[in-house]
C-alpha cells in the first residue's frame, strides 16, 4: 500500500512538468516533510511508521533505479547513494523498533541535503 502511495506521488510529480531531478527532489521533500510532521508532540505512533514506510518506499526507488547498471550517473556516485539508502533502511527500522530513543533527524537532513543537491545539478 505505501510502495503504491510512493510511485504514485513520484508519478504526480510528473504531471507538474519540470525535470526528473526535479520531481525526484519533490518527493524527497514531500516525505522530509512527513518526518518532520511526526516530531510534533500530537503525532501518534501510526503516523510515525506511516511517514517512515512512505519514506523507505521512496528510497526503495531510488535504489532500484540505482542499481541499474545503465544508470547515467557516475558509479561512484550511485554507489554512494545506494549506501544512503541503505543507511537509511537501516535507521528506519531502528526508529521504528525505539520511537522513544531514536529520532527522524538524521532521515529529514538527508533528504533535504539530496533534494537540495538534485535541484542544483538539475
Amino acid at each position: 500500500m505505501y510502495n503504491q502511495s510512493a510511485a504514485r506521488a513520484y508519478q504526480e510529480t510528473g504531471y507538474q512538468g519540470g525535470e526528473p531531478r526535479e520531481r525526484e527532489a519533490a518527493l524527497l521533500i514531500k516525505a522530509a516533510a512527513n518526518l518532520q510532521r511526526t516530531k510534533s508532540d500530537e503525532a501518534t505512533r501510526e503516523e510515525l511508521d506511516h511517514a517512515l514506510t512512505f519514506n523507505r518506499h521512496v528510497w526503495t526507488l531510488f535504489v532500484g533505479e540505482l542499481l541499474d547498471e545503465n544508470h547515467e550517473m557516475p558509479k561512484d556516485l550511485r554507489q554512494n547513494l545506494v549506501n544512503l539508502g541503505l543507511f537509511t533502511f537501516n535507521h528506519t527500522l531502528d526508529v521504528m523498533a525505539d520511537p522513544q530513543n531514536k529520532t527522524v533527524d538524521s532521515l529529514i537532513n538527508i533528504n533535504r541535503n539530496i533534494a537540495e543537491g538534485l535541484r542544483a545539478n538539475g
